[in-house]
């Protein structure tokens, strides 16, 4: 694995003001080929760092210092990530992941340097020592359009998102191979595993339903019909509920993971943008007037919720004591991929 020594590129943006909070959002802007960083105590974002072309889904590293960013391209299949120090603000490095295309969801294995990135036009998932740029496995998954990954907190497990075939891949992170496919539903692509539960939770965007899982079993155990076009999942800390961003509706599901059942909905109420400026988008008009949310973020101590609205350019804060929006944040153009770092 090369990686290229890259400079920041540093351009001014602005941002609304926010809610007190200790901490930085990175958001991911689609079509500007950048990212936000946002002061979550003062809502500002005194710059943007440019990555590659359609940045999709980003990471932190556990101590802080290292944000890794997926290129997924746009029309052009991207092939390639961006190593960021959150320190400075700048550019470490790219890695080229050569022969694989499309990186899109991603996480660091709990306790280690390495990053597990799905590359979905090879069907792949990647295992990859970030610190040394080493590619130390690259594991089938069987499945079309493998989009999102989940790891359970041993580091044993990932379960890989499949949105052309409707599946889960189960992987065995320790001796490299898939294990089992299972059938979730149409157009699975949202994936979370429970913190407390042996539960591992899917989108399926096309059935407008959220699939529960057993990590032990590997079997469902039951599924919720949810809002339209459901396309992300996030727990809150203490897994007493599951917050799913609808993409179609412009809402956001909270489903309380022990019944089973939908406790509330929050509407998003924001504009899409419209005209030329919509038909550029990813989603264009696919979804009306809806904002789109996408990227939902729970920050590590559960006090707020952040959903990128790709389709009206505006993060929503939801305070999740009282389950209402309380702030608005501005970013980029098409802002989707959300990560976050403790101050």
């Amino acid at each position: 694995m090369r990686i290229i020594a890259a400079t920041t590129l540093i351009t001014a943006v602005t941002a609304t003001a926010a809610l007190a909070g200790e901490g930085t959002l990175y958001v991911l802007n689609k079509s500007d080929a950048n990212v936000s960083p946002i002061s979550t105590t003062t809502g500002d974002s005194a710059a943007t760092i440019p990555v590659g072309d359609g940045p999709h889904e980003a990471v932190v590293s556990a101590d802080g210092k290292t944000l890794v960013v997926c290129n997924y391209g746009r029309q052009t299949p991207g092939r390639s990530l961006t190593v960021i120090d959150t320190a400075t603000g700048n550019v470490r490095g790219t890695m080229d992941l050569r022969e694989y295309h499309r990186p899109h969801g991603i996480t660091f294995l709990p306790g280690t340097d390495t990053i597990a990135v799905t590359a979905e036009a090879e069907k792949k998932l990647l295992l990859i020592d970030v610190q040394t740029g080493e590619m130390i496995a690259s594991i089938d998954t069987d499945q079309e359009i493998s989009h999102m990954v989940a790891v359970t907190p041993d580091a044993k497990r990932a379960f890989v998102a499949n949105i052309g075939s409707g599946s889960i891949s189960v992987i065995d992170l320790v001796k490299h191979k898939l294990i089992k496919t299972v059938r979730t539903g149409e157009g699975a692509e949202g994936i979370a595993v429970h913190p407390t539960r042996p539960e591992v939770w899917v989108t399926n965007r096309s059935h407008d339903t959220v699939a529960v899982v057993n990590t032990k079993t590997l079997e469902i155990e039951t599924k919720i019909i949810c809002h339209e076009f459901p396309i992300r999942i996030a727990f809150t800390p203490d897994g007493a509920f599951a917050l799913v961003s609808n993409a179609k509706s412009g809402d956001i599901s909270v489903i309380n993971t022990e019944s089973k059942t939908i406790a509330r909905r929050i509407n998003m109420n924001e504009q899409a943008v419209k005209g030329d400026e919509k038909d550029k988008r990813l989603f264009s008009d696919q979804f009306g007037e809806s904002p789109v949310p996408v990227g939902i973020l729970i920050r590590p101590d559960g006090k707020f919720a952040y959903v990128a609205n790709t389709n009206a350019d505006v993060v929503s804060v939801i305070d999740l004591s009282t389950w209402t929006i309380v702030d608005r944040l501005r970013a980029g153009t098409e802002p989707d991929g959300l990560a976050w770092l403790e101050d």
